[in-house]
């Protein structure tokens, strides 16, 4: 990603986080509080974040930020999810820890976040824990689940 993207970056985000049923139903004040959460982190990431481009836009991105075996955020703008996007961006991601000698990866979402949790089965993730943590971007307490592959 280079920082002229940061904006479509953050959009891309926001639009995938409001279409999910479980993570927007807490009101307008929520929804505001997301949307500059995703402004601010891809301006103040340019290095985490790997985009995937279908005909010059950006349909969807991830980030390693944090730890180097923590996938922190995996994003597919609502209209490209289920045509591979969020899996090229994984395989991408795993590529990236091999190289570097990662031998297990994580991930973690809300706990309603079955799409995701799909996919996720569907790399070899592995649920390793379920329980309440803070998110940062909502500020408040969620449901979350962690999950584990082995590279």
């Amino acid at each position: 990603m280079t920082f002229a993207d940061a904006q479509s970056v953050g959009e891309v985000g926001f639009a995938a986080w409001s279409a999910n049923p479980v993570l927007n139903r807490f009101g307008v004040e929520m929804s505001e509080r997301v949307h500059q959460a995703f402004q601010d982190f891809p301006a103040d990431n340019v290095a985490a974040i790997v985009v995937a481009l279908s005909d010059g836009k950006i349909v969807g991105w991830t980030a390693c930020d944090g730890d180097p075996d923590y996938i922190s955020d995996l994003w597919v703008a609502p209209d490209r999810q289920g045509q591979g996007v969020g899996l090229a961006l994984l395989e991408h991601a795993f590529t990236l820890m091999k190289h570097e000698g990662i031998k297990i990866a994580r991930i973690a979402t809300h706990a309603g976040n079955s799409g995701a949790i799909r996919l996720y089965e569907r790399c070899g993730f592995i649920l390793v824990w379920r329980g309440m943590e803070r998110s940062l971007a909502m500020q408040m307490d969620v449901e979350k689940v962690r999950l584990e592959k082995s590279l």
